[in-house]
């Protein structure tokens, strides 16, 4: 349980759960992509979306587990529509599947929740040969948001309503490295640190998030995007860390958010009126919260933009 839960002026704390942010809202009618939703808070963020009407596809890299979720919700909830879909974030191929698959479903697309993430691995590369924490937080997400674009943008029209994408950050991203992020070092071995790479591709998913919503702003389309930081969980996102994640099962309990309250702020941004025309903030605690120096510098954002096109070409 979070020990300090003083309410902002979105009338939310840090301990407010995602049930009692999203409460008397109907989000009938919606659907919503959410992806990593086999476990910890993306698995809260579909269940409680599934809870207020919202169609929910679970972008999943581990079907078996996925299909467990959505039993699991559907024996709770009986009314609610649940799918999965396998989705392989470090795989920018896996990535065009499923946005291909998506697409000629036939379902419009209001919400899409990059939630997906891993932590402070070792030093990998992807199947692409990308920063293995840079290629699943950041690339397979930008380029998963660049290929439904299109799709959202026809909802958005057809429905009247507004789309909302939501990056799943961290306050990792104030701790990466010195330059913010290592363009010319992406992928080199020598002077990574999981940690700083971990809070690296938080910094892109805030700047990801910016730079689209200048974009879609300039468009004139109804969509925003927005990042947030959920809060320190307990989840399985500690695995590579060895003793720490020791640690944090056994003081976790005391001083660190629950999953229900984890995956509050997401579901705050996805389907609160308050935050209807709000994009390229930054949210915490179910409140608009600031990003670091790095998270607002617009040209680091348009750099990332450009050299993300790049990669994922």
């Amino acid at each position: 349980m979070w020990l300090f839960g003083r309410k902002g002026p979105s009338g939310f704390s840090s301990s407010s759960t995602a049930e009692e942010v999203t409460q008397g809202i109907d989000g009938t009618g919606l659907t919503a992509i959410v992806t990593g939703a086999s476990s910890g808070i993306g698995t809260e963020t579909a269940r409680v979306l599934a809870l207020r009407g919202v169609h929910v596809i679970m972008g999943v890299r581990n079907v078996a587990a996925g299909r467990d979720v959505k039993e699991a919700i559907v024996k709770e909830i009986p009314t609610a529509k649940v799918d999965t879909m396998e989705l392989d974030l470090s795989s920018i191929a896996s990535v065009r599947k499923f946005a291909a698959d998506f697409s000629s479903s036939g379902h419009p697309l209001n919400l899409l929740i990059n939630n997906a993430g891993i932590m402070a691995t070792p030093f990998m590369l992807s199947k692409d040969n990308i920063e293995l924490q840079f290629a699943t937080n950041h690339i397979g997400h930008f380029l998963l948001t660049n290929l439904l674009l299109d799709t959202m943008k026809k909802a958005a029209r057809t429905s009247k309503r507004e789309g909302r994408i939501i990056n799943v950050s961290s306050e990792a991203h104030r701790y990466t490295y010195k330059e913010g992020i290592h363009f010319d070092k992406i992928n080199d071995q020598s002077g990574y640190s999981n940690f700083a790479a971990y809070g690296q591709s938080k910094l892109a998913n805030v700047l990801h998030a910016n730079e689209l919503a200048k974009r879609l702003k300039e468009d004139g389309v109804d969509i925003t995007a927005n990042s947030l930081h959920p809060g320190a969980i307990v989840t399985n996102l500690f695995r590579h860390m060895g003793p720490i994640s020791g640690l944090v099962n056994i003081f976790g309990k005391i001083a660190l958010k629950n999953v229900q309250q984890g995956a509050a702020t997401t579901c705050y941004v996805a389907l609160h009126p308050q935050v209807k025309g709000r994009s390229g903030e930054y949210f915490k605690d179910s409140n608009i919260g600031q990003a670091s120096a790095h998270g607002r510098n617009v040209e680091l954002a348009k750099k990332l933009w450009d050299f993300s096109m790049k990669m994922v070409k």
